[in-house]
């Protein structure tokens, strides 16, 4: 366990801790600065009192700054048992980053719009776990099962055509690498995974090799394939090259299009559903709404679970903070202070 997870154990956010460090260095720069003008003022008027008053001000706010830091950092310790209803459901998405995926047919264009989509999904997800792919030739994962959201936008941020091995499209492997993920959290390969489901965003590909055979394996598990066709399937859109101009083979301009056949014989394979994402000029479809029509459908184990939480102190800490800071302040020559004064006069 590193230093900073053990300092997360008592502290809800241990930067402020880590601030609060910095209280003392402040403390004796400013009394290095009130002792030079001290020094300053004794050249004018040698007799000049210092009063008790002023040399306690600076301690008694510092101790109160370093205390409200403290209290900042929400200090916690104890332990308190708390019931929490758990979900298990799994969801892997797995994006296809050919280059294909550049093409503009949808707005910014069909790997951004993809990613625009996940993240709607996120927002969707209510305690499942979910799990980022990126697959060209062969899949890679770049987020396994997890329901830290941060985390998993994180991995979305990163995902570019880059993010997985050069080639043609191969839904096999995009499936191959899903049903690794969902192993890892359901047990040993080959086992039922009845919980679980896999999202394939693409926009098309062939069935050669194993993408047929996987869907079937998956089916086999209970795990069901949605896959989600992005672009235009009745008009071809220009694909970009490096430098944003029309890319050319042979002198012709390369143009792609949304082939659904692959898409559709997969998600018939594993007993899922084929979803066109929406073009550009109908923007309707979202991964948020897929979530809520079909994916809740799937069986998910709900469970109590008693969880022992530190309780967080950082009242104490902030209380006593305000005293010491209102005290200092009082003890200012300024307009606080006079009002505290004159507030006393009248209480008694």
């Amino acid at each position: 366990m590193g230093f900073w997870d053990y300092l997360s154990q008592y502290f809800a956010a241990p930067e402020f801790l880590l601030a609060s460090l910095l209280v003392p260095f402040a403390l004796f720069w400013s009394a290095f600065l009130i002792a030079r003008r001290r020094k300053a003022l004794l050249k004018i008027a040698p007799r000049a009192p210092i009063r008790f008053s002023e040399r306690l001000q600076l301690p008694l706010i510092g101790i109160g700054v370093f205390r409200l830091l403290v209290s900042a950092a929400r200090p916690r310790w104890g332990k308190s048992t708390e019931v929490v209803r758990a979900t298990n459901r799994n969801i892997v998405v797995a994006v296809d980053v050919s280059r294909s995926m550049l093409a503009k047919d949808v707005r910014p264009n069909r790997l951004e719009r993809a990613k625009a989509d996940v993240a709607d999904l996120i927002d969707a997800l209510e305690g499942d776990r979910c799990a980022l792919v990126a697959f060209r030739n062969s899949g890679v994962a770049l987020c396994p099962l997890t329901t830290d959201q941060g985390f998993l936008r994180s991995a979305l941020e990163t995902l570019s055509v880059d993010s997985a091995p050069r080639g043609e499209t191969n839904l096999g492997s995009a499936i191959r690498e899903a049903l690794q993920v969902i192993s890892k959290v359901d047990g040993k390969e080959g086992a039922k995974a009845d919980r679980s489901a896999i999202i394939i965003i693409s926009d098309g590909g062939d069935l050669r090799g194993e993408a047929l055979k996987n869907a079937e394996l998956a089916k086999e598990r209970g795990v069901p394939i949605f896959t989600v066709g992005i672009g235009d399937p009745a008009k071809a859109a220009v694909l970009p090259g490096d430098d944003g101009a029309p890319l050319k083979y042979k002198g012709e301009v390369v143009k792609v299009k949304l082939e659904e056949e692959a898409l559709k014989a997969v998600a018939d394979a594993s007993g899922g559903r084929y979803v066109p994402l929406a073009t550009a000029h109908t923007a309707e479809t979202t991964l948020g709404a897929i979530y809520r029509s079909f994916l809740r459908k799937v069986a998910v184990e709900e469970q109590n679970s008693d969880e022992n939480r530190r309780e967080e102190r950082y009242f104490w800490f902030l209380l006593v903070a305000l005293v010491f800071l209102i005290s200092g302040a009082s003890l200012s020559k300024g307009r606080f202070r006079r009002l505290v004064v004159k507030r006393s006069i009248l209480i008694k």
